[in-house]
């Protein structure tokens, strides 16, 4: 009876599916300890956000795109003291995730993946620059309100764009898109 189970359970399992949720989830877990420059970590993970979109779905990619920030957090990229910014930053990933998912949905073609990806990284860039004013109040050193603004504003945008073009490029490779 058992051995019957297990086998209609993995007949269900997509093998793939999961190698690439696995791997990909991994990769954006373990980049923030290993790598502590924004500008090249983040283009890396927001391109990992959207290849989960596409190699496993949505809910996949949001599941994902809650990971990196606490891992920033816990592997330094993010210090201890801008903790207040990470369900903001997370919130900022599902935005960029959703309006990928939602224009690539729309129009499923080299247009709406553009369109998803400038939509959703303007919109992340909106929501967390317009968030500075609420992580400011929450941080215990108000010195860092300049960091966090600067943080918060045109490079998320850019490495969100950024990992877009890299999605873009593996995508096609895999064909995929």
């Amino acid at each position: 009876m058992s051995n019957i189970i297990k086998e209609q359970t993995l007949e269900k399992v997509n093998v793939q599916a999961l190698t690439w949720f696995v791997g990909l989830a991994g990769i954006a877990a373990a980049l923030p300890f290993f790598v502590h420059l924004q500008l090249v970590t983040g283009p890396i993970i927001n391109a990992i956000f959207i290849l989960v979109l596409f190699l496993v779905g949505v809910r996949s990619a949001l599941a994902v795109a809650l990971i990196p920030s606490l891992m920033a957090l816990a592997g330094g990229l993010l210090p201890a003291v801008l903790a207040p910014a990470v369900p903001f930053i997370m919130i900022g990933n599902v935005i960029l995730v959703l309006g990928v998912d939602l224009f690539y949905g729309w129009q499923p073609s080299a247009a709406g993946f553009w369109k998803g990806v400038l939509v959703g990284a303007i919109l992340k860039f909106v929501f967390l620059y317009l968030s500075v004013g609420w992580i400011t109040k929450l941080l215990i050193k108000h010195e860092l309100a300049a960091a966090v603004a600067k943080m918060m504003s045109w490079p998320q945008f850019a490495t969100a764009v950024a990992g877009g073009a890299i999605a873009w490029v593996a995508l096609k490779w895999l064909k995929r898109v």
